[in-house]
């Protein structure tokens, strides 16, 4: 049985009528994503904007996000909660995180694992808890608490190779290749 991550925990602030900076919300996010063959995976889209430069005083619109990538000319942020993958090729096949097809997004199983995958996105990604193999097509390495990587629309792939839930904050800027 994997042991899950707790709920994150989402705090929105804004400035009031009155000039003063206060929390609006707390609590979990709007928007988050479960998998039933999967326990322990979920996506959290936190905040999305639509458009640069961002208007700050735009409303939480990270529920209009239905697949991985951002809006045209905008961002989201997300946690991921990544489960251990099975140690059965097949099975791993088989549970491979669903990528939605939508343009900007190339599916590439091809290069060696199912979640082989490349955005016209610039993606930052910080490990928040656990540790995760990143994938790209010449090699791999292990990322661990407090490591931060830059995609910049490559071919990638996340592996939890581990006997743990990690969990990964992820910024994706839309982008232009």
């Amino acid at each position: 049985m994997i042991k899950e991550l707790p709920p994150v925990r989402r705090i929105v602030c804004e400035i009031n009528k009155e000039g003063k900076s206060v929390i609006t919300e707390d609590g979990p996010p709007k928007h988050n994503r479960t998998a039933p063959d999967r326990p322990g995976f979920r996506v959290n889209n936190l905040w999305a904007t639509f458009g640069m430069p961002a208007p700050v005083g735009d409303p939480d619109r990270s529920t209009e996000i239905k697949g991985i990538l951002p809006p045209k000319g905008g961002t989201i942020v997300k946690v991921i909660d990544m489960p251990p993958e099975p140690k059965d090729k097949a099975e791993r096949d088989r549970v491979a995180p669903s990528v939605h097809e939508e343009p900007g997004l190339r599916r590439r199983p091809e290069s060696g694992h199912p979640g082989f995958h490349e955005t016209d996105t610039i993606d930052y990604a910080v490990v928040l808890k656990g540790e995760v193999y990143a994938m790209v097509d010449g090699g791999e390495t292990l990322m661990k608490e407090g490591d931060i990587l830059i995609h910049r629309a490559t071919n990638h792939a996340w592996s939890n190779r581990s006997d743990s839930v990690c969990r990964v904050l992820f910024v994706l800027v839309d982008a232009r290749n």
